[in-house]
């Protein structure tokens, strides 16, 4: 799954996303490339959980 997520800037904000994703799924790969604004994600957990889980971390998804 590709997210385009945007605000991170630095690597504080690619920890907080991939530990975000990690607290659903602590087995998933997490891809994090803050200049193209994309998080990879390779998860059995739903999209919208992962999505919802990077946006409570005050990171806007965009579609």
């Amino acid at each position: 799954m590709d997210f385009k997520v945007q605000g991170m800037t630095c690597g504080h904000c690619e920890r907080a996303v991939t530990q975000a994703v990690r607290r659903l799924d602590p087995d998933a790969a997490v891809t994090v490339d803050r200049v193209a604004g994309r998080v990879s994600v390779e998860s059995r957990t739903d999209a919208q959980a992962i999505r919802k889980a990077i946006e409570d971390e005050g990171y806007p998804v965009s579609h």
